[in-house]
């Protein structure tokens, strides 16, 4: 979440203060992909819901300095300032060399993969979102995408089928962000876990969870990798546990997750940076195999 005081410190402090505390880890990624939770825009107006997140344009500048490859924009927060904000983020992304999935300008463009390629290893990225309704009533819902209207990719178990299906046949291995859960509950709950083993089930290697604000812990299934919940990452108003985080590291093979390691992270003032020695042991604890 690249708004309201990160977006500040982008402006004051330059774009490259957001990851610098990370970064180091960061630059040993051969593809380094995330969870976008805002609309980067100056533009739009903001939608009938809590909280509604718009960074700066040069926010973009700091993910491209990061070196982010690919960013999943199929979450609560994408639409926060109407179809505008959604395509502008598109842009602005785009201007950074980074690819954005899971939403787009119809639902062609937000279930179409994101295609990549390192070390001759093909990787074919999808997103999807399944968020319930605030408790102002404002449903997530209203902003899928169809064929004439901009928007996100849902998780309707029978569309992610059909995409991991389809993108298997275009790389070695798929990927999968899934934004779904409840928000600061450290447990599965049955849609967020269904909607994720859907992934693997049709053939995805990895499906990497979002939403929950934070860490839940890892699941192994069918040969693939589920980590259901990585919390936060660069968001300010944290308190207590929310402010813990790590960095998924994941060697991937044309047979798939190979291995993985979690980098411990602690979040301050809103920004990441990595935990020292004491520190980390309690995060990982939070990121353990779990048994659903």
């Amino acid at each position: 979440m690249m708004a309201r005081t990160i977006g500040d410190l982008v402006l004051t402090e330059g774009p490259g203060a957001i990851f610098a505390g990370v970064q180091s880890v960061l630059d040993t990624a051969d593809v380094l992909v995330g969870n976008l939770e805002c609309a980067i825009t100056g533009r739009g107006e903001p939608q009938p819901k809590i909280y509604t997140f718009a960074a700066p344009p040069a926010a973009a500048q700091a993910l491209g300095l990061a070196d982010f490859d690919v960013l999943s924009l199929a979450n609560n927060h994408a639409m926060d300032f109407g179809s505008v904000g959604l395509l502008d983020t598109r842009y602005n992304l785009e201007q950074y060399g980074i690819a954005s999935v899971g939403a787009g300008a119809n639902t062609i463009e937000a279930h179409a993969p994101v295609i990549l390629e390192r070390n001759g290893l093909r990787m074919a990225f999808l997103a999807y979102v399944d968020v319930p309704n605030e408790f102002t009533g404002f449903d997530t819902h209203t902003w899928i995408a169809t064929d004439t209207q901009p928007g996100v990719a849902w998780a309707y178990r029978d569309q992610i089928k059909a995409d991991v299906t389809a993108a298997r046949l275009l790389a070695d291995v798929v990927v999968v962000f899934l934004h779904s859960g409840y928000e600061m509950n450290d447990m599965v709950v049955a849609h967020q876990r269904g909607e994720a083993i859907t992934a693997i089930d049709a053939g995805a290697a990895l499906v990497i969870g979002s939403h929950p604000h934070i860490l839940q812990g890892v699941e192994k299934y069918h040969g693939g990798l589920i980590a259901y919940s990585l919390g936060n990452f660069v968001f300010d108003d944290n308190e207590g546990i929310s402010n813990a985080s790590v960095i998924l590291q994941v060697l991937l093979t044309r047979q798939g997750v190979e291995n993985y390691h979690f980098v411990p992270v602690l979040i301050e003032n809103g920004l990441p940076r990595l935990a020292a020695a004491w520190e980390a042991p309690a995060i990982g604890t939070m990121v353990s195999p779990i048994n659903p």
